[in-house]
């Protein structure tokens, strides 16, 4: 069984409260710019620190969704379910296309 090694570093509060985040502490959290940190205050007054995980949001997509979520709840009997032949029709349109999800796009397609 391997022990812990503990890693100290230290930074300094500039006069506007911002400070640099040590190399060390960086290079553990795998930060990068525009990085979010993520602060957890513990009831002893410690602080514990991490990578602050973000989620990627399309504000446009979002305000959509928003808009569908309230008209669905507001005229529930205009929903209707799709059409055996449009569920085939959309089928064709799709077979044996295969799409890589986590591919980078493209600067054409970006």
């Amino acid at each position: 069984m391997f022990a812990q090694m503990a890693l100290e570093a230290e930074s300094t509060l500039t006069d506007r409260f911002q400070t640099t985040v040590p190399s060390p502490v960086r290079q553990a959290l795998h930060l990068n710019k525009k990085d979010k940190i993520k602060y957890i205050i513990q009831s002893d007054g410690s602080v514990l620190m991490k990578r602050a995980e973000t989620a990627e949001t399309d504000p446009v997509l979002d305000q959509f969704l928003s808009f569908l979520a309230v008209d669905m709840q507001k005229h529930p009997e205009k929903l209707q379910p799709l059409s055996a032949s449009l569920r085939q029709g959309v089928a064709s349109l799709v077979a044996g296309v295969e799409v890589d999800l986590d591919a980078a796009l493209s600067d054409e397609d970006e």
